[in-house]
């Protein structure tokens, strides 16, 4: 009698297990699938004569002397496309605004400004992004944000805007490359950046609903009459995921949104070490600013089941049927989950490209391939992110809200 009430309930678990981790994985592979026909990544372009100077710049900054100088050489190196640079520090103490001025003494596109106090509701990136456009040149019919851990490659601003362009694209973000060290770092930071994949559709990929638009704030290029529309970056004032959000506004607003695979002309090298990724990017990857609370928990949910819970499933699954536990749903639920980890082994290899390697970081590279380890932490990192809104944020101190629903 106990050996047939165990067998009822672990064919209770599996059939649910199957309801919901099928539905789930049918969700994401009609995501993946749509990566077939996504546009190329984008290659370095030079600009064409209708180019000349249409391009404003604006890099918001605060205690960034540590790694500031890779983003100022590499715009120094974009072309006649821009027109100017704005970089606006929001009183850093650490001399970052001495390197904007060196820069400015050799190339006099560079322009240093301060921002005013922090206005109640703003967040300091879109409030130092808002004070740059509106001291930016009226003559630009581009607006490009570059943050200051990037690494701009010859022929980014050209190609980035070519793309949008020729796409029709009324804004656009590049995912850029990144540049990982630690082995911690390629551990963890490629199961982080899997949960954006799993949630929504792949650079390049055209046609997507407002509410389920990407955007990457690292390189974030906006037409200008069409951010004048939108009030500035006004609309995102108070989001920690201000790139989603003013992305997803203006798809709402009936504006055409892109978001295109530069791996190949622009570089990042984002936190040091694997603590620092885990606190500081993985607080803003749920993206609850930019979402409903329905969004957030289905999103949530489908992480959970598709990437969170193959890797520690695998192993009851595969210890009930040792058993001899050999019903057909448990049977199932196993292979469903050995399906579930090939896809995350083929999303593996797939975003490998993503990811800068050279004789300094090769080495440490190897971890990058046993980062399906870590998706567990990486599903348990969002749902806890999703639970409050980050309290400090790059030396900014914030009032904690819980967030509803």
């Amino acid at each position: 009698m106990i050996a047939f009430r165990g067998e009822e309930i672990l064919g209770a678990i599996s059939l649910g297990l199957l309801l919901f981790q099928g539905s789930a994985t049918l969700i994401l592979l009609s995501r993946l699938m749509k990566g077939a026909n996504r546009r190329a990544p984008l290659e370095p372009k030079n600009p064409t004569p209708e180019q000349l100077g249409t391009v404003s710049i604006i890099v918001p900054t605060l205690n960034e002397v540590d790694r500031i100088d890779p983003c100022l050489v590499g715009l120094s190196r974009q072309s006649y496309e821009v027109r100017e640079i704005i970089v606006v520090d929001s009183h850093s103490q650490d001399g970052t605004q001495e390197k904007v001025k060196a820069i400015a003494q050799k190339d006099p596109r560079f322009r240093l400004i301060l921002d005013d106090p922090l206005p109640p509701g703003w967040v300091g990136r879109p409030w130092a992004l808002h004070t740059g456009f509106l001291n930016s040149s009226p003559s630009s019919e581009w607006i490009l944000g570059i943050d200051a851990d990037t690494q701009p490659q010859p022929g980014l601003v050209a190609s980035a805007i070519a793309a949008a362009t020729e796409e029709g694209y009324d804004l656009v973000s590049l995912s850029p490359q990144f540049i990982l060290y630690h082995p911690g770092e390629w551990w963890l930071q490629p199961a982080l950046l899997m949960t954006l994949l799993y949630r929504f559709d792949s650079a390049g990929v055209r046609g997507q609903i407002p509410e389920r638009v990407m955007a990457n704030g690292q390189c974030f290029l906006c037409r200008r009459a069409v951010l004048e529309q939108l009030g500035g970056y006004s609309s995102a004032a108070s989001s920690f995921c201000d790139d989603v959000t003013l992305a997803r506004y203006a798809a709402t607003q009936g504006f055409k949104v892109g978001f295109l695979d530069g791996a190949k002309v622009i570089r990042v090298r984002m936190y040091e070490g694997v603590k620092e990724t885990w606190n500081e990017w993985g607080r803003s990857l749920d993206l609850k600013d930019a979402s409903s609370s329905s969004q957030l928990w289905g999103d949530l949910w489908l992480l959970a089941c598709v990437q969170g819970l193959p890797l520690l499933l695998l192993p009851i699954l595969s210890l009930c049927l040792s058993w001899g536990y050999s019903f057909p749903t448990l049977q199932l639920a196993l292979g469903l989950n050995l399906f579930l980890l090939a896809i995350r082994f083929a999303m593996l290899w797939a975003i490998s490209p993503s990811y800068y390697r050279n004789k300094k970081n090769s080495p440490a590279s190897r971890y990058f391939w046993f980062s399906t380890f870590a998706d567990p932490l990486a599903v348990l990192r969002i749902f806890l992110s999703a639970t409050q809104k980050p309290t400090q944020w790059r030396g900014r101190i914030y009032e904690s809200k819980k967030i509803e629903g």
